[in-house]
């Protein structure tokens, strides 16, 4: 029997918290373990490099077209962790644990900056739960969000190490670092966590002004290791390469609640809204002060940042989901009352029931064009040159179609071949193209060609315009040709030959010139 002293303020113990929290976990994270490849979008590339990192120096013909260039990139938590799990596994269960481990930063996160800052467990934090599957998510920013996990985690330690500030220091300086390779916006979120709670805490003790810039001078001293990382980096090249739109920010709002149904996330909004507003009004809700001061600088710093930041995109947009997660720490609700208790608990589960069911669905709808991928890249030859070339230059733009946009880097992985859209962007990867093949991918990370653009340029194939698929008739093998209807007639029977027919793709096999027929490139 738990005696009431060990209960929490909230109704539960903090053994059934812990409980409770795994449970949901698990359940949470059913669509990770039932679908080997989810459908997100950057995700299948990054898996890409993990495997060439595990293999390159096993596997010939992924050595024949890649290298390593291992430097100081604010973006390399997982090229750390998944390749070191392939060692013992296949690449996909290596991306699958690193997944649920971001999971679980992000819970073990919340609870934790909850139990900081009211002093004891509570249940309420499980609402971020539902949230986890969102869709910046979706778009497989798996690096930020892992981030995202660690920085409210550092916001955890930093609460509990207020008072002791050489304890504090040193440990928020490790914070700092680990968040600094996970992603630069991470040691951003962490940032303004910091600055929030300093702020929160002058004005709770009432200090004076020269108090309180000594303490925010103290506390930015650990994002202080950030500059020379920076100027050791390649990404600082990448200083110059931002822009700012007013269009999307209230998009930017819904990536962190929406997924594939506009339905299925006003629900989970509203039922939420609607039971926070009745705690509220019966005086069984609480928000820290840390809360409302966060949320007014997270406010200013979303509306003023800009839609792209040292050449990664939606750099805004990505920033609600991180706000999402640490405001839903800040509340603590009693639940003393048992009709209240098993309210919240019936709430919770039906929102996580809501939300895993909803993605269940869309995966396993979706797997079908994953299963056929992956029976195109097996009618590949090892170590194939591959083109990707968009049907339709709006493709990509909805959830369901975002599995496919990087889908083609599963020929990496299958049969270690060269992919012109697999991720070697100096600055933002440590993968590399070897020099005789770099001027066949495309290292600015821009948007594929369309086959109308491909197909042009087999007429004017010595055009001055340095594309990297201009003489693509001679220097790949294989082309996909992404976002299709399944009626969509070869585009170009003198040049391609088709392999193999999906819903929304098609694989060609190129017809090379005549001067190349009588022996391989």
């Amino acid at each position: 029997m738990v005696s009431p002293v060990a209960r929490s303020h909230a109704g539960f113990s903090a053994p059934q918290i812990g409980g409770l929290a795994l449970v949901l976990l698990v359940i949470t994270s059913t669509p990770l373990w039932t679908h080997v490849l989810p459908p997100q979008s950057d995700y299948v590339n990054h898996l890409a490099r993990m495997h060439i990192i595990a293999r390159l120096n096993s596997d010939a013909l992924l050595s024949k077209y890649y290298e390593i260039e291992w430097q100081i990139i604010p973006n390399l938590m997982m090229d750390l962790v998944v390749p070191f799990i392939e060692r013992w596994t296949s690449v996909y269960f290596a991306g699958q644990l690193f997944t649920f481990l971001t999971f679980v930063l992000i819970v073990g996160g919340v609870l934790a900056l909850n139990r900081s800052l009211f002093g004891r467990w509570s249940p309420l934090p499980l609402l971020c739960l539902p949230f986890l599957y969102n869709h910046i998510f979706l778009l497989g920013l798996m690096n930020y969000l892992f981030g995202v996990g660690l920085s409210i985690i550092a916001l955890s330690a930093y609460v509990v190490l207020r008072e002791r500030w050489l304890a504090r220091l040193a440990v928020s300086t490790a914070f700092v670092l680990l968040l600094f390779f996970c992603h630069l916006f991470a040691v951003g979120i962490y940032g303004m966590g910091v600055l929030a709670l300093e702020i929160e805490h002058a004005l709770a003790k009432r200090e004076r002004w020269p108090r309180v810039l000594r303490n925010l001078i103290v506390s930015g001293l650990p994002f202080l290791v950030c500059v020379p990382l920076l100027l050791m980096s390649p990404t600082r090249q990448l200083a110059s390469e931002f822009w700012w739109e007013p269009q999307g920010k209230f998009t930017g709002l819904a990536y962190a609640i929406e997924t594939y149904s506009d339905t299925i996330a006003a629900v989970l909004v509203g039922s939420i809204g609607a039971a926070a507003i009745w705690l509220r009004g019966t005086n069984l809700l609480k928000v820290h002060p840390f809360g409302w001061v966060f949320l007014a600088i997270a406010a200013i710093v979303y509306l003023a940042m800009p839609r792209v930041l040292f050449a990664s995109y939606i750099a805004d947009q990505r920033l609600p989901i991180a706000i999402l997660f640490i405001l839903l720490a800040t509340f603590q609700v009693k639940l003393h009352p048992r009709r209240v208790r098993r309210g919240f608990i019936a709430l919770l589960l039906l929102l996580v029931a809501v939300r895993v069911i909803e993605v269940d669905v869309a995966w396993s709808e979706l797997s079908t064009t994953s299963s056929q991928f992956k029976s195109s890249v097996r009618r590949m030859k090892p170590g194939a040159k591959v083109l990707v070339a968009y049907g339709d230059r709006t493709g990509g733009s909805e959830a369901v179609d975002l599995g496919l946009v990087h889908a083609a880097c599963l020929a990496i992985i299958e049969r270690g071949a060269l992919v012109t859209t697999v991720f070697a962007v100096s600055g933002k990867q440590v993968l590399r193209i070897r020099p005789d093949y770099r001027d066949r991918v495309d290292t600015l990370d821009g948007t594929p060609p369309s086959i109308h653009e491909v197909l042009l340029s087999a007429e004017e194939w010595n055009r001055p315009e340095p594309a990297y698929w201009r003489d693509w008739r001679r220097n790949f093998d294989y082309l996909y040709v992404i976002f299709t209807d399944p009626d969509d007639p070869d585009p170009a029977p003198n040049y391609l030959t088709p392999v193999f027919a999906g819903d929304r793709f098609k694989l060609y096999q190129i017809i090379k010139p005549p001067e190349q027929r009588s022996g391989p490139q």
